[in-house]
Order: C-alpha cells, then structure tokens, then sequence
C-alpha cells in the first residue's frame, strides 16, 4: 500500500514533462489564443488561395546573363598552346603608381589552355567545341571535369555555347547530406520535423512567392502571405499545436508588421529604388510590371524571418520555464527575468544579423574601402544605404520582438488560472492526470505537501482529489 501510495505525485511531475516543458494551460485560455490565431490563419489560406500563381509566366529568354538556356557538358581534351597562335594575347598592362609591377607579370609567356568540350544534354548532344583559357584566368580546366554551358540561339554555330560555370552538384549534395545527418543526429526527432518544416518553406518561396512576385503581384502583400504561412509551418510543426508555441506566433506576427511598416517608411524617405545590381535590372527588364521598390521591401521581411522566430520561440520558452521552476511568480517577475535573458540575446542576435548581412556584401565593402570617398557619402549612396536600411529595419524589428513576445508569453502563463475539479465529477485518470499537472504548479504548498506527507491513498476510480482536498481541511483545522 505505501508503495502505491508513494507513486502519484512522481507520476503527475512526469506527466508534466513528457509532452514538453510547457504544463498545458486551461481550456480558456485555449480559446482565447484560438479566436486570435484561427481568423489569422485563415486569413493566410485565403490569401495563398487569391494569389496563388500556378507557376512562373513564360517568356521568350534575352540570352543575357542568368536568362540563357542551359545544357551539361563534359571536358573531353586540354591541351597547351601558344596564346599568340590562338589570338590570345595578354594586353599589356600599365605600370602601378607605386612602382609595383604590374599584376600578373608573373604569366607572362605561359602557355594557354586550348579546350575541347562535348555538350552531354539537349538537343544538340555530342557536340563540340573549343575554348581558351588564358594563364592569367581564375578558373582552369581538367580532362573529364563537368561543367555549364549557356545556349545563344542567335549566334553563329560555332559560338552557340558557351561555358557559364563548373557542375559542382556533388559537392552541393553531399554538404547537404552532411548537414541534414547532422541535424537528425542532434535534433532526433526534432532535427526530422525541421528539416520537413525547411522544406516545406523552401516549397513556398519557389511554388507561392516568387512566381507571384513574377506574375505582377504586390511583392509586400506576398511576401506577408508567404512569410506569415512559412512561419505557421515551420513554428507549429517544430513545436507542436501549443500554447506556447501560439504565442511565439503572434510575437513573430507583431514583429514583421513593425518590420512591414518601418521598412517601408524609410525605403520611401531615404529614396530607394531597390535596382542596384545588374540581377535586379535584368530581372526589372525581363517584368516592367514588377514593382523593384516593393521586392526589396519583400527580401527585409523575408530576410528577418527565420531570425524572427528563433527570437520569439527562445523567449516564450524561457518564460514557461521561469513559470515552471517558480508558480507562484506573476507576471511583472516573469517579465523582469525573462527579459534579463533577452538582453544576452538581442545583443548575439544583432551581432548575428549585422555580420551576415557584412558578409554578403564583403566585395562592396572592399571596393568603398579603398575609394578616395568619406564615410558619410560612401555609406549615403544608394547601393550602401540599401544594406544600412535591410539591416537596421531588421535589427529594430528583432529588437522589438523581445519585449513585445516576453510580455505577451508573461501575461498569457499569469492569466491562466485552473478551476479545480469537483469532487464527484468521476473524471478518469488521464483527464485527472492533466489536470493534476497544471494544478501542482498553481498551488504546490496545499495540494502537494498533502499528496507527499500525507500518504494519501488513490482510489481506483479517480478520487484522489477529493481526498487530498479533504486531508488538507483536517490539517488546517487541526
């Protein structure tokens, strides 16, 4: 009898960690996050729904830059000749203001590569032709190397192709492989749920956005629609259909609308047109009904995103637990130690943000370095201040994600408050169970130090509240 008697309290703290660190809250507060998330969410379904694609409108291809047909080729002889014979001279270069020689001196009278490659798809399969490399190129080729060649239709026959790039599909897979084994190693069955929510992410931006974006869409109403769906995917199925997990939903939520609006704000003050590179003036060419400006409000928000929910889902998780290790906390407390953790983090992920973005740009960067230019107009022309703009927008919105996300995960666990169950309310032993979770939480001085000192016994049929409610009345009295 006593080592049953000595079972229920163990099995109710299990109970309260096997479905995660989060006790579940009470059915009201269910509903009340349910009537804020549901017309969200349903919201979001109806806009993927109005603006969906059905693909990428076709176009007859410029034959320029990325907009060229593509075929695999294999290098099939490399073989070494003069560069004068083959018209490959190197121009000669002037000397440096500073005397130094000039930059690759070092080749010259190398010989070049004469190379012979054989297109292995499409239609025009089996065919040859030759290039040359010179000895001051970056890229030299080897016999059986597989490579990328570009299809000019227009061009005589013997210039229709081109090599555009080297295949590197197994060094891309196989880093790929590495990182998912990794992450199932690691994150189990975690690991297994976010690399199925990273793909599921990466079939919204080429199935939903990017088509979208080409179709003519607002590329701010798609980018809403299709950042706020990726984040529904990736949050409740890393995550699960929680309480916690709905509040680090709505903090996510809140803090790409302060990103919306900002972004916007100062896209249009500091006059940004979004075309800084050939890529965005290729694409702009390609679709006049693009709106450049809306695209590079479309990539802060998606940009911000994943950084986003890794912000709110810390917080809310540290909150929970706060609550967990102290029940007896409200929320100014909860507020005030969760957001001492939140300091350490914004200030990693700032960091974080600001040196991707650094080294994204590092060759822009390089080049302003060594122009004969202040600071001040370097950092106002408007390929610099675009990236000044996507990274601040961005930082002032992670920022702003943890004290709006702490506060609501602070007064959503405060407001919960448990009704307890009737004496003869004949509930079974799991709803019980549940119950006994949360309710050892709220109130652990009465309730549990009965259960333990009091070697209550567990009748068959649930009334052990009852019983220890009963107990704690008598020692009371007495």
């Amino acid at each position: 009898m006593s080592a049953h008697e000595s079972h229920p309290h163990p099995a109710a703290h299990s109970h309260g960690h096997g479905h995660g660190p989060a006790a579940p809250v009470s059915r009201h507060l269910r509903k009340v996050i349910a009537a804020v998330l549901i017309p969200f969410a349903a919201a979001v379904a109806v806009g993927l729904v109005v603006l969906w694609p059905g693909g990428a409108p076709p176009h007859k291809p410029s034959g320029v830059g990325f907009d060229q047909p593509t075929e695999s080729a294999r290098v099939v002889k490399v073989t070494e000749v003069n560069c004068a014979d083959v018209h490959a001279e190197q121009q000669p270069q002037p000397p440096s203001p500073t005397g130094q020689p000039p930059a690759g001196g070092a080749d010259k009278g190398k010989p070049c590569q004469q190379t012979t490659i054989e297109v292995t798809t499409g239609q025009h399969k089996g065919r040859t032709f030759q290039t040359v490399v010179t000895p001051d190129a970056l890229r030299h080729y080897t016999t059986g190397q597989e490579v990328v060649v570009a299809y000019s239709p227009k061009a005589p026959k013997e210039l229709q192709y081109s090599v555009s790039d080297v295949d590197r599909s197994l060094p891309m897979w196989l880093l790929a492989a590495i990182f998912a084994f990794a992450v199932v190693i690691v994150g189990r069955l975690r690991g297994v749920l976010a690399l199925v929510a990273l793909a599921a992410s990466f079939v919204v931006l080429t199935l939903f956005i990017l088509p979208a974006i080409l179709q003519g869409s607002n590329p701010l109403v798609v980018a809403v629609v299709g950042g706020s769906a990726i984040m529904l995917i990736a949050l409740y199925l890393c995550h699960g259909l929680t309480a916690r997990t709905s509040v680090a939903v709505l903090g996510t939520l809140a803090s790409l609308l302060l990103i919306g609006l900002l972004g916007s704000v100062f896209i249009g003050w500091a006059l940004l047109t979004g075309n800084t590179d050939d890529t965005t003036g290729l694409v702009h060419g390609l679709y006049p009904d693009i709106e450049i400006r809306g695209l590079l409000l479309a990539g802060i928000i998606i940009g911000s995103l994943g950084v986003l929910d890794d912000v709110t889902v810390t917080q809310t998780a540290a909150v929970w637990e706060l609550k967990e290790a102290d029940p007896s906390a409200g929320w100014r407390k909860l507020y005030g130690a969760a957001m001492r953790i939140g300091r350490d983090h914004i200030a990693s992920v700032v960091n974080t943000l600001v040196l991707a973005y650094a080294g994204a740009a590092l060759p822009l960067l390089l080049l302003f370095s060594i122009a004969q230019s202040s600071v001040g107009t370097v950092a106002s022309s408007e390929v610099v201040a675009e990236e000044i703009v996507r990274t601040l927008v961005g930082s002032i919105g992670l920022v702003a994600a943890v004290p709006l996300t702490t506060l609501l995960a602070a007064l959503v666990v405060s407001a919960d408050r448990k009704e307890p169950s009737a004496p003869a309310s004949g509930d079974t032993g799991t709803g019980q169970g549940a119950g006994a979770c949360a309710t050892v939480g709220a109130g652990a001085t009465v309730s549990a130090g009965a259960g333990v000192s009091g070697g209550v016994p567990t009748s068959p049929t649930g009334g052990r509240q009852g019983r220890r409610g009963g107990r704690g009345k008598r020692r009371k009295q007495g």
